[in-house]
């Protein structure tokens, strides 16, 4: 009788757990969608081989490429994710890209998203970013893991004008980092805005400052016989963003060698707004977020 007992009360304590965080995944979801300046929220619920569409101001529906990309049964919005194995994509054609087209000199944009990175390499998330085409095509971008420039395994978020590399440097440099480091093969919710002045990146909906530092690989370079010396969060590019023709994608950008910096790991929701959204906010969607995925 008491091991009957012992099931059932498991049981019922199990149900319970599961309708809070049902409650919560949904709560966060619809705080999200009512959030101003929304532009596009995909929770990746749709089988393999379909078009993966937004909430917002239009469907945006991303395809398949470089292979198939898996639903996976886990994930902190609609319980499901998309599963990147270093060599498939999600792309959207420029053409097609509309509100997300996010450009100049006052224009602001935020993008959120929920992985679970494998920690392997640079891992490209989502964004307007073209890294090769006519020179570069770069615009806004969100990435796991940039350590040419003192961002390895941290939340970096990266903004460009013209498209092309920073001069005198071969690639471009200006992206904002976390301070703390993204955690491996765990579900973490990862952000960064721009308010047209700064780059600020996010972990768990926490921003945490940076005091300036010596950027690596910048000694040498005409102008920095010393090396570059930086603040990385926030990172202040008052620049404002091009319109520079990239594709949205999701998952992976385009390189010479072809697509690259693939993503490896989950992502179980991406969203972009076309404002900076504030601390708190961020804080309240992070809090929303370590609740479901500890649970």
């Amino acid at each position: 009788m008491n091991n009957r007992k012992s099931v059932y009360l498991l049981c019922v304590l199990t149900l319970q757990t599961s309708v809070i965080i049902a409650q919560h995944t949904s709560g966060l979801s619809k705080e999200l969608k009512a959030t101003a300046n929304l532009i596009a929220l995909w929770d990746f619920k749709e089988p393999e081989g379909q078009e993966r569409n937004a909430y917002g101001v239009g469907d945006f529906p991303l395809k398949e490429a470089g292979g198939t990309t898996t639903r996976i049964n886990e994930g902190p919005l609609s319980g499901y994710s998309a599963s990147f194995e270093g060599s498939n994509f999600l792309t959207l054609a420029n053409s097609k890209t509309g509100a997300l087209n996010i450009f100049g000199p006052s224009k602001e944009v935020t993008v959120i998203a929920w992985v679970k990175w494998t920690g392997e390499q640079t891992g490209f998330v989502g964004g307007m970013w073209n890294e090769y085409k006519d020179g570069g095509k770069r615009q806004y971008g969100l990435f796991a893991s940039l350590p040419h420039y003192n961002g390895r395994n941290q939340v970096c978020g990266h903004i460009s004008n013209t498209g092309k590399p920073t001069p005198p440097f071969p690639y471009s440099i200006d992206y904002s980092a976390s301070k703390g480091e993204i955690k491996k093969n765990a579900w973490q919710c990862i952000a960064f805005t721009y308010d047209g002045t700064y780059i600020k990146s996010y972990l768990n909906g926490k921003f945490e400052k940076r005091k300036p530092e010596l950027i690596d690989h910048t000694i040498g370079f005409e102008g920095y016989p010393n090396g570059l010396t930086q603040t990385k969060n926030p990172y202040y590019f008052p620049s404002g963003m091009g319109n520079n023709g990239s594709d949205f994608t999701v998952g992976a950008v385009l390189l010479k060698r072809g697509m690259g910096n693939f993503f490896k790991g989950l992502i179980g929701g991406l969203a972009v707004f076309d404002r900076a959204l504030s601390d708190k906010e961020l804080s309240d969607i992070g809090e929303k977020s370590n609740f479901i995925i500890n649970k």
